[in-house]
C-alpha cells in the first residue's frame, strides 16, 4: 500500500505542483491555450487556485515523507478532490465536455486519499 501511495501521490503532487505554479504565476494571456476557463474567472481567483494546488501537492509529499503531521496528506488528498468536484461543473457550464483529465484526478485524488488512511 505504501508504494502504491507513493506512485499515485507523486503523479499527482507533480501535475498540481506545475499547473498550480503556472496559474500563480503566468498572465491570462499565457494561461488561456491550456485553460479557456480562465476568461471566466477573476485572476486573484485564479492566482488563489493555484497557490491551493501548490500548497496541496505539497501536502500529499511533504507531511508523510518527514512523519510529521501524516494526516495532512489526507486533507491535502481531500481537498482535490473538492477542488475536481467544483472544477467538473465550471468546465460543463462553460460548454466543455472534455471531462476525462478532471474525472482522472478525481479519481486519483480519491484514490490517494484511502491510501492515505493506512498509516493513520
Amino acid at each position: 500500500m505504501n508504494v502504491a501511495y507513493w506512485i499515485i501521490a507523486s503523479l499527482l503532487a507533480a501535475f498540481y505542483l506545475y499547473g498550480g505554479a503556472l496559474k500563480a504565476v503566468r498572465s491570462r494571456d499565457g494561461l488561456r491555450p491550456m485553460m479557456a476557463w480562465v476568461d471566466s474567472t477573476p485572476m486573484p481567483a485564479v492566482r488563489a487556485i493555484g497557490l491551493v494546488e501548490v500548497l496541496g501537492a505539497i501536502g500529499l509529499v511533504l507531511p508523510p515523507l518527514t512523519g510529521i503531521a501524516p494526516r495532512l496528506a489526507l486533507a491535502a488528498a481531500l481537498g482535490f478532490v473538492v477542488l475536481q468536484l467544483g472544477a467538473i461543473p465550471v468546465h460543463l457550464r462553460l460548454g466543455d465536455r472534455r471531462l476525462a483529465l478532471n474525472v482522472t484526478l478525481l479519481l486519483a485524488a480519491v484514490a490517494t486519499g484511502w491510501l492515505a488512511t493506512t498509516w493513520l
